[in-house]
């Protein structure tokens, strides 16, 4: 939390400070936004701030913060030195220390049709990240290659905010340091490559990561999917490559060079289910190919990271030991 409020002004780093711990401890979103209410998100709901913390489920008792205090949350978050996140403007978001992302909207600046930057920032949404250790040693034994002592090629799937990266870090973390479901593989970590475009898996300050990915993991921080998973191959002969929120042409040529290279994929992409993400053209032709061996489903229906399906990759449940199909949710398939 030092984090967030260290790129709040004044005034609204009070407001934070004083809110009550059970909601603090469960605070999601931080949602700031010019002459309108302050608002924040937590699990199971909303609210907006008062100007002493009071949380109302009606705006128009709540604290309404001013362009200054915009400003001023521009400024701190991009350490006085707006011209130097190009980039990251031109993206909608920049990640602070601790894996927290700071959305952006306001005026977008276009150049030859596409967005240049977000000019006169006017709202933030501070999307707080928080390590989840243990949250995949369920998922691990369901994805887990007996024969090869590797997993199998899995993409987790789920809308935003409902722990898709979460799990992957904490897949890698395990992974990495040998805390396999086998005790013959115990203490046998596997060479994992993070390829962190957003710096939200790793959470890397001055490129060490921040959060515990595990003991032989490496991390490019900051760099593009598709050349990041190409230049993991080349240079850092990793076991496994994991990487969020895929959905681009040169993701999926970068996947099938891993394949091709025997190197296993985890990755991430947004959708509610199997079906969903079948839709876009991309993620259609890796999983018309057989990429993915495994995928994972994931919703909010008893808080972020309810696991709803392990499927196998006709998109059936696979079985646990003892018969019992993994899936949760009310239908049949992923």
């Amino acid at each position: 939390m030092d984090t967030i409020l260290s790129i709040l002004p004044t005034s609204l780093k009070a407001i934070m400070q004083n809110l009550p711990n059970a909601t603090k401890d469960i605070l999601e979103e931080i949602r700031i936004r010019e002459k309108r209410p302050l608002e924040i998100i937590f699990r199971g709901g909303y609210a907006f701030v008062g100007a002493k913390s009071q949380l109302y489920r009606e705006p128009g008792s709540a604290y309404v913060t001013s362009r200054e205090e915009c400003a001023a949350v521009l400024e701190l978050a991009t350490h006085h030195s707006v011209y130097t996140f190009d980039e990251e403007l031109r993206r909608g978001y920049i990640t602070i220390s601790g894996g927290h992302r700071v959305g952006l909207a306001g005026r977008t600046v276009l150049e030859q049709g596409k967005v240049k930057q977000i000019k006169e920032v006017s709202g933030f949404n501070i999307r707080i990240a928080r390590e989840a250790a243990g949250s995949g040693s369920k998922v691990l034994p369901l994805i887990t290659d007996h024969e090869a002592h590797s997993v199998l090629p899995t993409l987790i799937i789920s809308p935003p905010q409902q722990g898709k990266t979460t799990l992957l870090r904490d897949l890698t973390r395990l992974i990495s340091s040998g805390i396999w479901p086998s005790p013959l593989w115990a203490g046998l970590g596997l060479k994992v490559g993070i390829v962190d475009e957003r710096s939200e898996l790793a959470a890397c300050s001055h490129g060490v990561p921040t959060f515990d990915v595990g003991p032989r993991t490496d991390v490019l921080d900051g760099c593009p999917k598709a050349e990041g998973m190409m230049m993991m191959i080349r240079s850092m002969s990793p076991d496994i490559i994991a990487v969020d929120e895929i959905g681009r042409p040169e993701d999926a040529e970068a996947i099938h060079e891993a394949v091709r290279a025997g190197i296993r994929v985890m990755a991430t992409a947004h959708g509610r289910d199997l079906a969903d993400v079948s839709r876009r053209p991309i993620l259609k032709q890796l999983i018309q190919d057989g990429v993915f061996q495994r995928y994972v489903v994931l919703s909010r229906r008893a808080g972020p990271g309810t696991v709803e399906f392990v499927c196998g990759g006709n998109g059936e449940p696979i079985q646990q030991r003892g018969g019992a199909a993994v899936r949760i949710g009310g239908t049949d398939r992923c």
